[in-house]
């Protein structure tokens, strides 16, 4: 019982590199598809609608006019 109550340092460590995986996973997953979103439709997709929360970007406005 008493090993249950008193995590050591090493389970410290793999539950932070554990969060640190999940964070990494959603985030790549969230910045891929405001990416994807913003991106060219593939082929059957030209006409889909974007997803409300999905920011609009604009590629075009950072660019210096010549």
């Amino acid at each position: 019982m008493e090993v249950a109550t008193n995590l050591t340092y090493q389970d410290y460590v793999q539950w932070a590199l554990l969060g640190i995986l999940a964070a990494g996973f959603l985030a790549a997953t969230i910045i891929g598809s405001i990416g994807w979103y913003n991106s060219k439709r593939p082929a059957g997709w030209e006409d889909a609608d974007a997803p409300g929360w999905v920011p609009k970007v604009n590629a075009d406005k950072d660019k210096p006019s010549q």
